[in-house]
């Protein structure tokens, strides 16, 4: 059922915004080949990557593409990319692949993945 729900979200971007489509497919093949034991699962409008617990979700918007960390507040932000001033959650914009490089994605993807208890 969450295949299936995942492929249907990706096609409804597919057909939105390819671009939009291309930069959340490869942010999913980056968080998927952290760990074999990562899984995913469509919640709050985005899909969700969890190692046991949830450690982040990738979402889609008009503009952009956000890389979303529940416990991002706890994150040190040592590239100066996160945003957000909420108690607990920070993000990631992302408008294009080149921005997965520039704003450090899988160093803050390893660090959350880390703190959420799987090292």
């Amino acid at each position: 059922m969450s295949a299936d729900r995942i492929s249907k979200l990706l096609e409804d971007l597919r057909f939105l915004d390819s671009e939009r489509f291309a930069l959340v497919q490869e942010l999913r093949t980056i968080i998927l080949g952290l760990d074999s034991g990562i899984t995913e699962e469509v919640k709050y409008g985005g899909i969700l990557f969890s190692a046991e617990k949830p450690f982040c979700g990738v979402f889609s918007y008009a503009k952009h593409v956000s890389l979303e960390f529940g416990a991002g507040a706890s994150l040190p932000d040592t590239f100066q990319v996160l945003e957000g001033e909420g108690k607990f959650r920070r993000h990631i914009k992302l408008s294009s692949p080149q921005d997965i490089t520039d704003k450090h994605v899988r160093a803050y993807l390893l660090l959350a993945r880390t703190a959420s208890g799987k090292p």
